[in-house]
């Protein structure tokens, strides 16, 4: 399990990132492939930046769109994924799929090496901390990696922008335009 914490700038990750995969003994030298796991319900900046970050460390990355009904979900797991694949364009390594059952089955059918979780504040790392530990211990050989969002998205969640939303709350500075438009619509449905 490594934490990496927020480097400034993305061409600084990248210098570190080749200093670290050209290290012999290095442990990131074999991880190729890593799953970026959530709900996304729906995806937010602070996603889109952990996201960011986790495309200079790896060959290619897995955006994984959990399906979860017992988080009882606003959008289903097919419209999350429509959500978030216009906000992909920049990121050539980044594919977005949808799983159910064990993350970690899921990252070994997938032959990936890592898990990445953003992690905003101190309290996200207790329950992370714990799942981490649980996934080691049924496979050993997939590593998590914790990465730290830019600061100004360490305040915002999924569930606090929906709330927001829900009440007719700008939240644009929060999530992308159409993430933003699908909660005007979901919100306006509810209601109405």
């Amino acid at each position: 399990m490594f934490v990496l914490m927020g480097v400034p700038t993305l061409q600084k990750r990248r210098q570190i990132t080749s200093l670290i995969t050209h290290t012999s003994k290095n442990p990131f030298t074999k991880m190729r492939h890593c799953i970026y796991p959530g709900t996304f319900d729906p995806i937010t900046y602070g996603h889109l930046d952990v996201l960011e970050r986790a495309t200079t460390l790896f060959d290619k990355v897995t955006l994984a769109v959990a399906h979860n009904p017992g988080k009882g979900p606003l959008f289903s797991a097919e419209e999350r994924v429509a959500m978030i694949r216009p906000n992909l364009a920049k990121f050539s390594n980044v594919e977005v799929t949808t799983f159910g059952g064990l993350l970690v089955d899921f990252a070994v059918a997938q032959k990936a090496v890592a898990i990445i979780r953003g992690l905003r504040a101190l309290s996200d790392f207790e329950f992370e901390f714990n799942m981490a530990l649980m996934n080691r211990h049924l496979k050993p050989e997939i590593e998590t990696l914790f990465v730290m969002p830019n600061e100004s998205y360490s305040y915002t969640s999924s569930n606090l922008v929906k709330q927001v939303a829900r009440y007719g709350g700008d939240v644009t500075n929060f999530v992308p335009a159409n993430v933003a438009e699908a909660l005007k619509k979901a919100f306006a449905k509810t209601a109405g």
